[in-house]
């Protein structure tokens, strides 16, 4: 392998920033759009090298981003090895951090690569779904944003209000009930210079039309084959897992068998604790990782006071980590996220497995017949 060609790439909105190496030799920087022909020139530049120098093999390295999929996707069409490095586990010293630059960047992601080809090391590469499962995060994602973005148009409502020295009377009842909508329109009907609450009850009432529609669209992606026996088994066995909860879950872990235990799944999960062990001193543990998926941990958090509340074993336990240390109820709440996370992965993975085993078995129905 020391022939082959290997290429760093720190990625930008509008450039990539690219360091390129063949085997142990010097490396050099390139700088390219960040389109898609800027993308397939920094491909083709790679195969005529690869045919100059006569190398079978060329790779590709840039780390996870809003950015998404599409390098990888070109390089998938040519034929290159393509990398996706999970930016939480990159190595990079106090050095480094103080003097960032994206060729310094890219160096980086290179030398992690060239360790991986020529010596062995562990590369920090991410699973990369299919597209049918990037597909239907989209469209759970959005579903999150238009919930996050209506409590912010509502969090302005009431923000207007206060501003005003304006509190609302008895007969509107409790915020966001029908009467109390009636009233705040009445407000904009009796008075032109609320032409900002105006505006953001119609922005509430587009956001709450958008989401219905999206749960409709999520209702019918959990019906069909990719996660019905999933969705079903979580929603009746689990207390306080909802569609909305079991989809997020499923669409963000993917493939469960890919875990090969609860400890991978917590870490997966981003909620296990950091840990500083040096020379003679005992193993310290602090704060959660907060790596993986930030949305996982949100519907995971929700779920988890719904059962704290409503499930008296879970009850149980929550409080009796609690009792242990009052002034940080933080910990239980941790701890029962991750207890449910992983009998979701428990519960999904067994279901995944049994629809699995349907269909082979009706695969060899149809070969026998």
């Amino acid at each position: 392998m020391s022939n082959a060609i290997m290429c760093g790439v720190d990625m930008h909105d509008n450039n990539l920033v690219c360091r390129i190496a063949v085997g142990t030799e010097e490396p050099e920087t390139r700088g390219y759009r960040n389109t898609e022909r800027g993308r397939q020139q920094l491909l083709g530049y790679m195969t005529g090298m690869a045919r100059m120098r006569g190398s079978d093999r060329m790779v590709v390295a840039y780390e996870a981003s809003t950015h998404a999929f599409g390098l990888y996707d070109d390089c998938q069409d040519r034929g290159i090895e393509c990398f996706i490095l999970a930016p939480t586990k990159m190595r990079k010293s106090r050095k480094d951090r103080k003097h960032k630059t994206d060729e310094a960047d890219a160096q980086l992601i290179l030398e992690t690569l060239r360790g991986h080809i020529l010596a062995g090391n562990e590369l920090p590469a991410i699973w990369i779904p299919d597209d049918q499962t990037r597909a239907d995060r989209e469209t759970v994602r959005a579903r999150l944003d238009l919930s996050h973005k209506l409590t912010g148009a509502k969090t302005q409502v009431q923000t207007l209000l206060k501003s005003r020295r304006l509190s609302k009377p008895k007969e509107a009842g409790k915020s966001w009930t029908k009467p109390y909508r009636r009233w705040l329109k009445s407000l904009c009907t009796e008075d032109e210079s609320w032409a900002a609450l105006a505006t953001l009850l119609r922005q509430v009432a587009f956001l709450e039309k958008e989401i219905i529609i999206l749960d409709k669209d999520i209702l019918a992606l959990s019906r069909g084959d990719r996660y019905a026996a999933a969705v079903h088994d979580m929603v009746e066995q689990i207390t306080g897992v909802g569609l909305l909860t079991a989809m997020v879950y499923l669409t963000e872990m993917g493939d469960l068998s890919r875990f090969a235990n609860r400890r991978k799944v917590g870490a997966f999960l981003g909620l296990v604790p950091t840990s500083n062990e040096t020379g003679e001193s005992a193993d310290r543990k602090g704060h959660i990782t907060r790596e993986g998926s930030g949305r996982v941990r949100r519907v995971l958090c929700q779920a988890s006071w719904s059962r704290v509340r409503s499930d008296k074993d879970e009850s149980q336990v929550y409080h009796r980590i609690v009792g242990r240390n009052p002034k940080h109820k933080k910990i239980a709440v941790v701890a029962t996220m991750r207890r449910l996370g992983v009998l979701m992965w428990h519960v999904g993975l067994a279901a995944q497995v049994r629809s699995h085993a349907f269909e082979a078995e009706v695969v060899r129905d149809a070969l026998a017949a």
